[in-house]
């Protein structure tokens, strides 16, 4: 399909890759340790962290596959993330302080401390693979726009996006991850609204005329709210959501990093307050976004839209509806909701690498410049590995990106989310229950995405939504760790590793 190429877009997108690049270059200076290209030398302040935060979680899975997920559906995806203010009050009264007490890097190493080597490295490999799968996606999506503005292959963009994001990212560490954020942050907030604006101005009815004819179309709906395990109703998307935001503010590392740059304490739960009141609203006015598109072809049909993926709808009305240069300002946030989250998740996975795999296994005992040299390297490898994921995600069709990643979330995440909240909430689970419950939880999880794939009889598949697997595996987890460990000696040396155990102030 082609669209021509306006030069306004154009300069406000070079302009934009221009600065992040400077940013990049500036901060590259600072990483003279391991300590700063991870952490940033623990010195920075909460309301940077919190739209770093945001930048982070808030990716182009926000800005291209909730507007897809309620143009095609409605709004039951919302549902996930309408627990998050509950979660984040736990993030700030218990994850937080066990993070920032133990003066850790990465969320892995508290799972070495509270359970020893097995679950630390399961939850490395686990984090790092779901990491990558996420990364793909995203670097997918991102691609769509850029490749509707200039017309080159979806595979040709996927590459020198991957290039351009691991440059500034290897280079600048985590210092340039955070401060890239918090402008990216912003272009998206501004991004978004931009978008909601231009169609409601389509309208001359305004707002009204969206609601209207979305609720005609039971496009506000947030599914049914039946108790069934086999649909993808409320329940099922809201429980997902509980498990996603627990295993995100306990012990995903793109969050524990930020709990852990901060200058203190009251700064790591400044930066989760400030991210959690945002995000939330901006999840709904993208989700309108979305209707709104909905509404906008239902009432100016184009026969060009019913050719497009539901991912791509709103680049081709960007590129065809909003005015130049303001344009080239929406895409640029499609960019930076990218760039934000693999950047981040690059940092990430070099530190987890490094911390959790390098230094105490595979190269004990070098100096602080090899470990600098080492995450650099691991920097690398992840960019080409995603790249690599995005090609594939290219061609698989899909009801929307949305959709898919919450089913490669639920059916890959494992017990994570179950090791980190027994470890914190419990003093009866030990290492021994803790990895014999974690062998037990896999093996079901290996089952339930059998039967998911259709590689199993009917008569011994168990019939559930892919939503609901995340929650079953880790309720076998923790079901299972903790009847093991009512028959294991009690564990008195966990001091500082449990809400029962923490020092306190």
């Amino acid at each position: 399909m082609d669209i021509d190429i306006r030069i306004l877009d154009v300069v406000a997108i070079v302009v934009y890759l221009a600065a992040m690049i400077g940013v990049g270059v500036y901060c590259a200076r600072k990483n003279t340790t391991t300590e700063a290209y991870f952490v940033g030398n623990r010195s920075f302040p909460g309301w940077v962290l919190g739209l770093s935060m945001l930048g982070t979680i808030i990716s182009s899975g926000t800005f291209l596959a909730l507007p897809a997920a309620a143009y095609t559906l409605d709004w039951r995806q919302l549902s996930v993330n309408l627990v998050l203010p509950l979660v984040a009050i736990l993030a700030v009264l218990v994850f937080i302080p066990f993070f920032r007490r133990g003066n850790l890097t990465t969320a892995f190493e508290y799972l070495g401390r509270r359970y020893g080597t097995v679950p630390r490295i399961y939850g490395t490999v686990s984090f790092i693979f779901l990491q990558l799968i996420r990364m793909a996606q995203i670097l997918f999506l991102v691609s769509l726009p850029i490749q509707f503005l200039t017309g080159a292959p979806i595979s040709s963009v996927i590459v020198v996006c991957g290039i351009f994001i691991a440059v500034y990212t290897i280079v600048g560490g985590i210092e340039a991850v955070v401060w890239t954020d918090v402008v990216q942050a912003v272009i998206l907030i501004l991004g978004g609204i931009f978008c909601f604006v231009t169609i409601v101005f389509k309208f001359p009815e305004g707002v009204g005329h969206i609601f209207e004819v979305g609720q005609a179309n039971n496009k506000f709906s947030l599914g049914s709210f039946e108790w069934n395990l086999g649909e993808r109703t409320f329940w099922t998307v809201l429980l997902l959501g509980v498990i996603n935001w627990l295993a995100i503010y306990s012990g995903d590392q793109n969050m524990v990093q930020r709990y852990a740059a901060a200058k203190s304490t009251w700064e790591a739960r400044k930066a989760t307050i400030l991210y959690s009141a945002i995000a939330l609203p901006l999840w709904i006015m993208f989700f309108l976004v979305g209707t709104s598109l909905f509404v906008y072809y239902q009432t100016f049909p184009d026969a060009a839209v019913t050719e497009l993926a539901a991912d791509q709808v709103l680049p081709y009305f960007i590129l065809t509806q909003v005015p130049a240069g303001i344009a080239g300002i929406i895409i640029a946030a499609v960019m930076a909701a990218a760039m934000s989250s693999l950047d981040s998740g690059i940092n990430a996975i070099s530190t987890v690498g490094v911390v959790d795999l390098v230094k105490p296994y595979f190269a004990k005992d070098r100096d602080d410049k090899f470990y600098l040299i080492f995450a650099r390297v691991i920097a690398a490898c992840a960019t080409l590995v995603v790249v690599m994921g995005a090609l594939v995600f290219s061609g698989i069709e899909k009801e929307s990106m949305n959709d898919l990643s919450l089913i490669v979330t639920s059916v890959f995440g494992g017990c994570l989310m179950g090791l980190f909240l027994l470890g914190f909430f419990t003093t009866r689970v030990d290492g021994f229950a803790a990895t014999s419950a974690m062998i037990i939880a896999i093996v079901f999880n290996v089952y339930l995405g059998l039967g998911l794939a259709e590689k199993l009889p009917e008569s011994i598949t168990l019939k559930v939504h892919s939503y609901w697997v995340g929650a079953l595996v880790n309720g076998v987890f923790i079901v299972s760790a903790y009847c093991i460990g009512w028959f294991r000696p009690r564990n008195t040396q966990l001091a500082s590793l449990t809400v029962w155990t923490m020092e306190k102030d």
